[in-house]
């Protein structure tokens, strides 16, 4: 059963009935689910859920599904944490991790978001789904929307990875392409919100993908004994796995299932689009339109975060960090990582290796910390950034 009470605004603390959909507060704030945590101790024993089927829904208590018939799921989830030795020894670290969100469905970690979306959509009454996407949050919401029998209208940004506009339109999504950037989509699907009642659900516009996505938290914890490692690198664009972890930290936290060890959240963006690690940096709370914003990892170009309060102020109260990296040295991680750890990664992932690099050369990280890089999707799905030049021989020919 779960144990799903109420909506909370983020910023001023209004409550909203669960049985309804919403969006955004009156106030504009994002609004966040609320659990009855007094109930879950009586009830439930953190030692349950290794013994039940794998997938983010073993962790049901902390979901917030009333109905399990409702339940829209592809096997995402309990993805694998795996340590980088030979990675860690090349750029100074004993104990680094990687947690590889590739091998989700759809080959994101956006397949979190949208199973637990989709099926609260589902349990709502929900007919249709709007949002806008950089990419793969489209590619994810269109498979669940598909397996749910939910209509969903997408709008992405023409440049777009090609086989994000190709998961959209295979799974059925009524898709659009932008002359712009997200945050144009994201007007484009606002106005088509308020004429045709279509139920947005742009990041932190719906209050449910922060649930799945918080499932990353929780399995971090589960994989280290429940405790959190020193530090978790994050690649920020919407920041709602940043928003996760720190909501899956505090829940578990509440419900004496942690230590209070703390770990250091380090957002990690690219140079051409940063506007949180120039907020984090003037030691702003929220940031400013990041003009003009240009990076070859499109997950993380977001010109500014609905949510970016919540960000910032999980990065500061985790005694973390904010980074940024050139797309140069993206394109170097990606083939780094693939040569020492057998992993190819998609460039958001990949900007974490180029981070992590930076922050041990400036102490902010220390050699013996335990360090998770939370990669995010599959190279797979970003074929156009691996240039190759292939030898080509006769049949007669040996090598």
């Amino acid at each position: 059963m779960s144990y799903y009470s109420y909506l909370e605004c983020s910023k001023c603390g209004k409550k909203y009935s669960k049985d309804e959909p919403h969006n955004l507060c009156e106030c504009g704030g994002p609004l966040l689910v609320r659990y009855d945590f007094d109930e879950i101790k009586k009830n439930v024993d953190k030692n349950i859920f290794k013994t039940r089927k794998k997938g983010l829904f073993r962790f049901k208590e902390l979901l917030p599904i009333d109905d399990e018939n409702n339940i829209v799921t592809l096997g995402e989830g309990d993805t694998p944490i795996t340590e980088a030795r030979t990675l860690g020894r090349r750029i100074g670290f004993e104990n680094l991790y990687i947690k590889d969100e590739g091998l989700n469905p759809t080959g994101t970690f956006k397949a979190r978001g949208a199973a637990v979306g989709v099926s609260k959509a589902k349990e709502l009454g929900i007919k249709t789904i709007a949002m806008p996407t950089a990419g793969n949050a489209g590619g994810a919401w269109s498979a669940y929307s598909a397996k749910a029998g939910i209509k969903l209208v997408v709008a992405m940004p023409q440049d777009a990875p090609e086989l994000a506009k190709k998961e959209a339109y295979i799974y059925g999504a009524k898709t659009y392409l932008v002359k712009g950037l997200i945050s144009d989509a994201g007007k484009i699907i606002s106005r088509g919100v308020k004429k045709h009642g279509w139920f947005d659900a742009a990041t932190l516009k719906e209050p449910y993908r922060i649930e799945g996505k918080k499932t990353m938290g929780i399995e971090i914890a589960e994989y280290f004994d429940w405790e959190f490692p020193d530090a978790i690198l994050y690649p920020t664009g919407g920041g709602v796995g940043i928003i996760g972890i720190w909501k899956a930290f505090n829940e578990l936290r509440q419900l004496g299932w942690i230590k209070d060890k703390i770990p250091k959240l380090i957002s990690v963006q690219a140079e051409g689009c940063n506007p949180i690690v120039k907020a984090f940096n003037k030691k702003k709370d929220v940031s400013e339109f990041c003009s003009g914003a240009n990076t070859i990892a499109g997950g993380i170009r977001v010109p500014k975060a609905l949510g970016d309060f919540i960000v910032l102020d999980a990065i500061k109260k985790s005694g973390g960090t904010a980074v940024q990296v050139k797309d140069s040295e993206i394109l170097d991680s990606i083939n780094l990582i693939a040569r020492t750890e057998g992993l190819f990664i998609c460039p958001e992932g990949a900007a974490l290796v180029a981070a992590v690099e930076k922050l041990r050369k400036s102490n902010f990280l220390k050699s013996n910390e335990k360090i998770v890089l939370l990669n995010t999707g599959s190279g797979l799905k970003y074929p156009n950034l691996v240039s190759e030049k292939l030898p080509v021989i006769e049949i007669d020919n040996d090598i």
